[in-house]
């Protein structure tokens, strides 16, 4: 037998273990030697599968490689990256339309089983916001911006127009960590106080903002942050009217600026 059909063999053997029982006892390699056949379905592909992983780490790894890191291995050409990353957006539609349409609280995992597989292994951070209605059902999910390494930008302007375009009454919010730790940063902290404070204004309720590490999240409404925020602006809401009042109240009495007092 000679080497390409002992290499023909082998993939029919893969694909028939495949096709009897997923991918239950597969190696990772042997996963992706699966997926780099489908852009070269007459070639040995276990070879670069074995190095993609040794180089990579993880079929995790693999499955968020660019195509520059992919075809950095030897025998790993466009059609082959064109076949992970065809795969890896089909799992992410899959998953994301598997949690459109359902209440938020009751499809917790296929919305976290969409975010990991999504999000999880990006080298940018990457922002969206899930849109809810009055039901706390999942209407949509949108990214609303893509940023550097350590930072992403995101316009609470955006933020309302998708809101209202989308008839949302909630939103959720979340970003990935690309360092794998998913504890919030400073300017995390106030882009989330700013988002509470701009849906207390247009009256759109923020149910939360996740942030999504290696294997790990961090949740600003498990850890109070959301109510704190939300009371924050409350109390500043408070605080400006009866300002305004008292102002209001000394201007007509015909007290002079200067002498103003709170």
């Amino acid at each position: 037998m000679n080497a390409q059909n002992s290499s023909e063999g082998h993939r029919q053997r893969l694909r028939a273990r495949f096709l009897k029982s997923g991918l239950d006892g597969f190696h990772d390699y042997e996963i992706v030697e699966l997926l780099l056949t489908l852009g070269s379905p007459r070639r040995d592909c276990k070879p670069p599968a074995k190095e993609l992983i040794q180089k990579l780490g993880s079929l995790k790894a693999v499955l968020a490689a660019s195509d520059d890191e992919l075809q950095q291995v030897k025998g790993v050409g466009p059609s082959n990256s064109f076949g992970i990353k065809l795969v890896r957006e089909v799992a992410s539609l899959y998953l994301k339309e598997k949690a459109v349409g359902k209440p938020v609280f009751s499809s917790a995992k296929e919305i976290f089983d969409y975010l990991y597989v999504s999000m999880g292994c990006l080298k940018k951070e990457i922002f969206k916001v899930i849109y809810l209605d009055s039901q706390n059902q999942v209407l949509g999910i949108a990214e609303l911006s893509r940023g550097t390494v350590d930072s992403s930008f995101v316009s609470p302007r955006e933020v309302v127009e998708g809101a209202i375009k989308h008839n949302a009454t909630a939103l959720i919010f979340v970003h990935n960590h690309p360092s794998g730790s998913p504890k919030p940063s400073n300017d995390d902290r106030l882009v989330t106080r700013d988002l509470v404070y701009t849906g207390n204004i247009v009256q759109i309720k923020v149910l939360d903002h996740i942030i999504i590490g290696e294997g790990r999240y961090f949740s600003f409404a498990a850890e109070g942050l959301i109510d704190e925020y939300g009371a924050d602006f409350v109390n500043l809401k408070m605080r400006g009217t009866a300002a305004g009042k008292r102002l209001f109240r000394r201007a007509k009495s015909g007290e002079k600026p200067g002498e103003y007092r709170d």
